[in-house]
């Protein structure tokens, strides 16, 4: 464009850059700015500088004419440089539109991206003057109007549900014969398809697929930040996954997936941006107006700092708390996707700095009509002070369950006086879920995560190795409750192999005849190892990737056992949480723990460090209704001991238990049961009760 002739008042709704058919409308929202620029891009990559005319309230806004998708833009935002009162405008800073839905370019690691003059004596409170523009992305105008055909939320139910966490790259990337590997499209090809149905699971869980940002620290070491934790662009899906640069690979993807069977749960992170502190880049919301979308110190100059990252986002500040509300509700309306896991969750439930369960992030997300229908998952912690909030969310929230993997990896591993905490996991976490009328499926139970060993790694280290991550092995957790069977990494002692099979087994075992919701790690299924590096967010590699060139296909097969186990029994995934109490039909207990012996658990059974054994019986929970209610029983026993003897509990008459799930079998079994079964050292067996005497 060589004028502004084109140039109309325009609407201050909705915010961002929207194709009309006849141009593009621009809002932008700065509450303390004094000028807005729009800057526009030709294919020369030269810049032509438009204020927005109109400002409605704090939005900016102006319609150009004649303008298509495809147009990229940014803004020069004029106003106060006074950091000591909260404010960082800089014009010579090229900013990145929130509502951008498509980014073009990569963020390049240059001084000139920073407000102040890196370096300087007066650090942040220095001021520079270099034009950032061929170091930013640009945002770009789309339609984002996709062919989606007979396209539908699956809305399947928790109870039905079985989550698989994935990297779009990391997934993909070293599998073999997916074109495109490392991409949307290769997510959601035939051969990948093929594996997680037949896996049995029914949604995957992305690692962050927002536009996100490289720490500079780590390209200046080689690295990336792999996993993405990093968000600049809350609508715009990252580039580096697309072929072509066009965000309907990513809508295929989602189309593809949904044909399948299986649902696509976002991992978002709205608890902070890539800006960091006081010392990060401009990019976008501090220059756009940093007082308004950041939570600042007392000391304004500063930033709360509850993400551990530099920064959080203001949840009280209500155009902030409208970016994340817009941001998610374009994800499924237009983007299709079913659900999010929000990234240190507690950071958005803080008002004035201290959670709150009923606060304006909660409240809104409950009455919206869009998103109080979709899948909601909270990693339910942040380092603030108040931050670890476990059990603590409001229906409909489920919640990541780091307790669970805790105990249950202690348990397996023969930590002492834990047969109390593997039976309050395995029934669901009721002291911490069963309260307000929320659902045995609240509690995501887990063996492991992107962040912590694999399954592999916690049979095989006994210390963390993050040594290429370029921290001197200090960084990632030392918690790990891990154990390498004798030897550190790999080993060729087929007695060890075979101890760290039976391991692996245990856990998936007990993670699928668990109550709540399960949710496996890309990659466990194959034996995965990342050589005991817990903490691979920088590793776009070999270490970070899934080795499918080593894939176990015997555990593979247990994995799918274990699945479809859980599948074919409704008992096992309840809504309703298990509490011991008598049903109305039969008067039995819909919960029943029992020793070796058939007896029931005493005090003191719960209280011996050393036992090793627990046996649960399960039936459809007490206060089913008739129309749910389904009849059978499932026997589980939990031997983390030697060989044992234990006593079956008895079958009503014209039944019987079969053994259908023994994780010390390589193959699957359906076997009538006797009065006593041999129960091998270190297993997991699940017992069906069947219809028909005993043959």
């Amino acid at each position: 464009m060589n004028d502004h002739d084109a140039m109309t008042a325009g609407h201050p709704a909705p915010l961002g850059a929207t194709f009309d058919g006849a141009g593009v409308n621009f809002a932008l929202f700065s509450r303390h700015a004094d000028r807005v620029v729009l800057c526009l891009f030709d294919d020369k990559n030269r810049e032509t500088r438009i204020d927005l005319p109109e400002r409605d309230g704090h939005v900016w806004h102006g319609h150009i004419a004649g303008l298509r998708p495809g147009q990229r833009y940014g803004y020069r935002v004029h106003g106060p440089y006074k950091p000591q009162e909260g404010h960082r405008f800089n014009p010579n800073k090229l900013l990145i539109d929130p509502y951008a839905k498509r980014l073009s370019g990569r963020l390049a690691p240059h001084d000139a991206v920073f407000g102040y003059r890196a370096g300087h004596a007066d650090a942040d409170l220095s001021y520079d003057r270099r034009d950032s523009a061929g170091h930013v992305p640009r945002s770009v105008v789309v339609d984002p109007a996709f062919t989606w055909g007979d396209d539908r939320p699956l809305r399947r139910p928790m109870t039905d549900t079985v989550l698989y966490e994935a990297h779009v790259k990391g997934l993909t990337a070293g599998r073999p014969g997916i074109p495109g590997r490392g991409g949307y499209l290769a997510m959601a090809s035939d051969p990948m398809l093929d594996h997680l149905t037949k896996l049995g699971v029914t949604a995957i869980e992305l690692l962050p697929v927002q536009a996100f940002a490289d720490d500079r620290f780590l390209v200046d070491k080689g690295l990336t930040n792999y996993w993405g934790y990093m968000t600049y662009g809350f609508f715009a899906p990252e580039p580096r996954y697309m072929r072509d640069g066009d965000i309907a690979e990513f809508q295929q993807m989602v189309a593809r997936f949904h044909k399948a069977g299986i649902e696509v749960i976002l991992d978002v992170v709205y608890n902070h941006t890539a800006e960091g502190n006081e010392l990060g880049p401009t990019l976008s919301f501090r220059g756009l107006d940093n007082a308004s979308y950041y939570r600042l110190a007392e000391d304004r100059r500063f930033y709360v700092n509850e993400a551990g990252t530099g920064n959080v986002l203001d949840m009280d500040s209500p155009f902030t708390l409208r970016l994340v509300m817009d941001s998610l509700r374009y994800w499924v309306e237009v983007m299709h996707v079913d659900g999010f896991r929000f990234d240190l969750c507690s950071v958005l439930g803080r008002t004035r700095g201290v959670f709150d369960r009923d606060g304006p992030f909660f409240r809104a997300i409950r009455q919206d009509p869009v998103l109080n229908r979709v899948k909601l998952i909270a990693e339910p912690w942040d380092i603030g002070e108040g931050g670890y909030q476990l059990g603590a969310y409001p229906a409909p929230f489920a919640e990541w369950n780091d307790r669970y993997r805790d105990q249950l990896r202690g348990f397996w591993r023969g930590d002492p006086g834990l047969i109390g905490k593997l039976a309050k996991r395995v029934a669901g976490s009721a002291a911490r879920f069963d309260h307000d009328g929320r659902a045995a499926t609240s509690s995501v139970n887990f063996i492991s995560a992107h962040d912590g060993f694999t399954l592999m790694d916690t049979v095989s280290y006994a210390e963390k190795h993050n040594d290429a991550n370029g921290e001197d092995n200090r960084d990632g957790h030392n918690h790990n409750l891990s154990d390498n069977m004798g030897i550190e990494g790999p080993s060729d002692d087929p007695g060890i192999i075979a101890r760290r099979d039976r391991r692996r087994r245990n856990l998936i075992a007990s993670l699928m005849l668990s109550q709540g919701t399960p949710m496996l790690l890309a990659g466990d299924e194959l034996g995965n190892s990342q050589g005991g590096n817990n903490n691979a967010y920088c590793q776009d590699n070999s270490i970070g990737w899934v080795d499918w060139d080593h894939a176990d296909p015997d555990f593979l097969a247990f994995c799918r056992r274990a699945i479809a186990f859980r599948k074919a029994h409704p008992i096992l995934r309840q809504k309703r949480f298990l509490h011991s109490q008598s049903r109305e039909q039969d008067g039995l207990p819909d919960l029943f723990w029992r020793r070796a012996d058939g007896a029931p658990m005493r005090p003191e059974d719960w209280n011996d460090p050393e036992l090793r054994l627990l046996a649960a019986e399960m039936r459809m929970a007490s206060g089913t209704p008739a129309y749910a209610a389904l009849p059978g029983a499932i026997f589980v026993v939990y031997n983390n001991g030697k060989d044992q003897m234990v006593t079956v509990p008895d079958a009503p008459k014209g039944s019987h238990w079969r053994r259908r799930l023994d994780s010390a079998r390589d193959d699957a079994t359906d076997i009538a049961a006797g009065d006593r079964e041999s129960i091998a050292g270190e297993s997991v067996v699940a017992f069906v009760l069947c219809e028909g005497p005993h043959p």
